[in-house]
């Protein structure tokens, strides 16, 4: 998909929204939020009450995906779009102690609250970085693990997204996401509108093109499942869902050993 949106609009209108959805969450969004999302996705209640509520409250993922990533004790993971680190933090308590997880979003707000919670409620395992999708600020071979939540559809340049994944993942390691792709090409009004990118909708790639672009950065997908209890709010939303078959998939991608 050509890239018509103009890149620095995006990155303005994505860091306000997001910005509301780390200190106002309980405002109107095109998109669902908190705890109730959380459960139906699939996340577990159990490990949700040893997470900061604060961080729950301003979940706004599109799926789950703890199962596919498989997280073991001593790894280091990088959540890619941690926002105030709800899955962050569950991370932590899947690697443990000798474990490291490394949160980078572009939301100055997210990273705030999430360093804050993180202090506060003790994931001494956890580091918070700023930084773009598209340029990672994290070393060579340095992870195990990748994942990620409803954010590499508001990357302007996915492959290159995609590319630095590969590019910090260790051999052998693993990418498992949930994001939002399409049935069919988006029109180009919606492509156009940065409002609609920064709402999960006008950047989501038709998924086959989604998947050559892991494969083309050097990853096998392994799995990739729809994840049907997601659905937007907005009228303008669930119209392109409707027209262009806008869903939410769940995937997991393995760079070889």
């Amino acid at each position: 998909m050509t890239i018509q949106v103009d890149v620095d609009d995006l990155r303005t209108k994505v860091r306000t929204m997001y910005r509301k959805v780390a200190e106002a969450p309980d405002g109107e969004f095109h998109f669902e939020m908190g705890r109730a999302l959380a459960e139906r996705l699939g996340y577990d209640p159990s490990e949700l009450d040893h997470v900061p509520a604060e961080a729950i409250e301003s979940f706004a993922g599109v799926g789950h995906h703890a199962d596919l990533a498989a997280l073991q004790p001593g790894e280091t993971v990088l959540d890619l779009g941690s926002g105030s680190g709800m899955d962050s933090f569950l991370a932590a308590r899947s690697v443990r102690s000798a474990g490291r997880v490394i949160g980078v979003d572009m939301t100055e707000a997210q990273l705030r609250k999430a360093e804050r919670l993180r202090d506060e409620h003790g994931f001494t395992n956890a580091t918070f970085v700023a930084g773009l999708a598209e340029a990672l600020p994290v070393e060579d071979a340095s992870v195990d693990a990748v994942i990620s939540n409803g954010v590499i559809n508001l990357a302007p340049d996915k492959a290159a997204v995609f590319r630095e994944v590969a590019r910090v993942l260790r051999p052998g390691g693993r990418m498992a996401i949930s994001d939002i792709v399409t049935e069919q090409q988006l029109s180009d009004d919606i492509v156009c509108d940065s409002s609609l990118w920064a709402a999960c909708i006008g950047g989501a790639a038709q998924v086959g093109a989604y998947t050559r672009m892991i494969e083309d950065a050097g990853m096998r997908v392994e799995v990739i499942q729809e994840n049907g209890a997601y659905r937007f709010l907005s009228r303008s939303a669930q119209g392109a869902t409707e027209r262009f078959g806008v869903k939410s998939v769940s995937l997991l991608a393995r760079l070889p050993a």
